[in-house]
Order: structure tokens, then sequence, then C-alpha cells
């Protein structure tokens, strides 16, 4: 059977493959450190558990608006009018299966054959491959990490041709837990509006932030860019809901009402138990969320130092998200490697750590490091691979 050939380009995931390994390497026995994971390690809050009980009680287990149930879109309405200052209407927002399938039906209604999306590299692996489901083809912009990983206006100017359809703006980022400023995100802006080059905003990442500076929404900065931008979220990362499965988006109407009628011949509707959970994640106290970035924000600061001390390995501190970023490509080369791949490889088989190469992020000399396991796992892996390093 012929597949199609939609699918023969799309590259397997490296956080999955890593994954597999060391998953193969624990059922054999062994003490494998993980430090792959994208998700909180707590469990959801007890308040949005209890929610989704009462809603199976109350018999809310049936099918429901495809673009979300009413109590779940007025939560993101107040949501976005508490934290951003922006007012959405309800024909403005959809609610989708988890963050990845708003950006799948945003790309599947937004491109044409050939149409060129900007992706800032490092970037998250599903970008790309999502764009080229939808016949897009992926421009890559190479940050450097004198900049933090961020795209510089020229840059940006560069890489925009008349093909160009979107950009994706990831902040904080993954991988790289950098984090724009208000006055940058207006730069960026300017050139999207100049352009008329639709802003892809993921900002799944928005509570989870160490530093002393804000979150800014682009779509917050002027009424030209609310217009011009389409904000992806979700409850996922900042309320310990990965399983649940609830993301949404926010943009001009008949692109929404497009992802609407995709959605309705795809997933049909997002489930109606995690929709009641997640508006009582939207409404919950700021200190369930505050506990859990506190301690992600203990185990960074104590991470960070760890990593940095390891020679040949070098590392920006990162504002949000939980992952660090490191550029190990020293490290690789005095032990003997040719790439980060094989070195990653050989630390997994010798230690038992399992990290994820920058392959897979467009960053083929740096690793992804997550820091969503317990204080004394990070200690232990971060000891494990300075023995490697050192070692060899």
């Amino acid at each position: 059977m012929e597949l199609a050939n939609r699918v023969k380009t799309i590259t397997p995931s490296s956080t999955l493959a890593i994954t597999a390994k060391a998953n193969e390497l624990k059922s054999k026995g062994h003490d494998v450190i993980g430090l792959g994971a994208g998700e909180p390690d707590f469990n959801t809050p007890e308040p949005i558990m209890e929610a989704a009980i009462q809603a199976m009680q109350a018999g809310f287990t049936k099918y429901t608006p495809t673009g979300g149930i009413p109590q779940l879109i007025e939560a993101i309405q107040k949501k976005m009018e508490r934290d951003h200052q922006l007012t959405y209407s309800k024909e403005e927002i959809i609610v989708t299966m988890g963050a990845k399938h708003a950006l799948y039906a945003l790309f599947q209604v937004l491109l044409n054959k050939g149409d060129e999306v900007l992706i800032p590299a490092p970037y998250w692996v599903s970008y790309p491959e999502q764009v080229k489901l939808a016949e897009g083809v992926p421009v890559f912009i190479h940050t450097k990490e004198e900049y933090n990983f961020k795209v510089q206006p020229e840059d940006l100017e560069k890489a925009i041709t008349n093909k160009t359809k979107a950009i994706i703006i990831n902040s904080p980022s993954n991988p790289t837990g950098m984090m724009y400023s208000e006055e940058e995100l207006e730069k960026l802006g300017e050139i999207a509006l100049k352009h008329n080059i639709l802003i892809v905003s993921d900002e799944i990442y928005e509570k989870l932030i160490y530093s002393e500076e804000e979150h800014v929404s682009i779509a917050s900065i002027s009424p030209e860019l609310k217009k011009q931008t389409v904000v992806i979220n979700g409850v996922s990362k900042t309320y310990a809901m990965t399983g649940w499965r609830i993301g949404y988006a926010t943009g001009e109407k008949q692109i929404i009402k497009a992802m609407n009628n995709v959605s309705s011949h795809s997933t049909s509707n997002p489930v109606s138990i995690a929709q009641h959970a997640s508006v009582a994640a939207l409404s919950i106290d700021e200190s369930e969320i505050r506990k859990m970035r506190d301690i992600f924000a203990e185990r960074l600061d104590v991470f960070y130092t760890l990593i940095s001390e390891i020679p040949g390995i070098t590392c920006e501190k990162p504002k949000g998200a939980f992952y660090l970023f490191p550029n190990v490509i020293e490290a690789v080369r005095n032990n003997g490697f040719d790439t980060v791949d094989e070195w990653v490889t050989a630390i997994l088989e010798e230690e038992k750590v399992a990290m994820v190469p920058g392959t897979g992020f467009g960053a083929p000399d740096n690793v992804r490091l997550s820091y969503c396991i317990s204080m004394d796992d990070l200690t232990e892996a971060a000891k494990r691979i300075k023995r490697f390093v050192e070692t060899h």
C-alpha cells in the first residue's frame, strides 16, 4: 500500500526515540534517570480533579459543541482579560484537543501548498512537521546563543519572501526557556504588520517564569497586533494537566470559524469531562500555581549550577518553561565523539542518563534537559554526566 506523500516527509520525534531507548534499559532493570520529560511531575491539583468528578456525576459525559462548552469559553474570555487585558468575543475562541491540535488545525486552515512559515530555531519539534502536513514550507531563522536564542528584527526581515504566510513566536520557549520582552515583541510585530504576516503566538509556558520579568502576549501590544495574531495556549503545563488534552486558540473570527470546521470533521469535540475540569483550572487560586512554580525555580537554580560546572558545557540560564538547553559541543569533541547524538547515546548506555539531543530542535550543538524530576534525581544526573565527561 502506497502512503500519502505528505506523511513521507514527517521526521520521527527525537524525544520519543530517546524515551524508547531509556524505557528499554529500564525494562532490563537499569537505574535510568530521564531528562526528556516535557510535562510537570506533579499530579493535577485537587480542586481541578474534583470538578471532573462532579461533572461525571452530573452527567456531563456526552458530546459538546465542537469549539468548547460555553462555561469554558467564558473562562478563557475572563482569563485573557485578566492576564493580558485582551477582549475576545465567543466567536474568536476555540477549545481544542490540546494546544498541539490548535496549532495543527490552524495550519490546516491557513496554508496553501508552498506557503512559508517562519520558525525561529531552536524550535519545538512539532512546528515544522505540522507545517509540512498542511503542505506548507517551514523556513528556519537560526538564532544565536549570544542573543539568548531570540530572533533579531534584521534576520526576520531577511527571511521574508512573497510566499511568507506566518511566523511562530514561542515565549517562554521550548526548548530554550528564553522569553521576549515587550520591546522585542513590538519590533517583530512592526515587521509582521508591514508585510501582512500572521503571528502565531505559542504561550503555553506563560505562567512558568522564574525571573522578575513578566510574560507579555504580543497580541496585547496594540489593536493592530491583536488582529494579526492567533494566540495558542492550554492547561497542560501550568496546571499539570498534560493528559487531559485541553488547549485553545484566540484570533480573528474567520480563522476560528475555519478551525471549528476542521475540528468538527476530525475530533468532533474536546473531552467533555476535561473541559469542565479546565473551567476549574482557569479559575483556581494562583497559590496552587505558585507552589509548582516555586519548586521548578528551586530545581532550576540547583540544576543550572551543577550543569554549568561541567567542563566543556556552557549554558544560558533560562527565564521560563522547565528546560535547560546547554551547548555541549566542546565536551562532545573532548570526549572523542563526532556528534551530539552519538555522545547522548553513549551517556545513556554508560551512565544511564537520558537526554534529548538538540538535532530535532534545529540546534545540533545542544541538548535539552528537563528538570521535571526530583531534586535528588537531578543532582544524581548531573553527577553522572560530569563523571562521563571527565572520565572520557
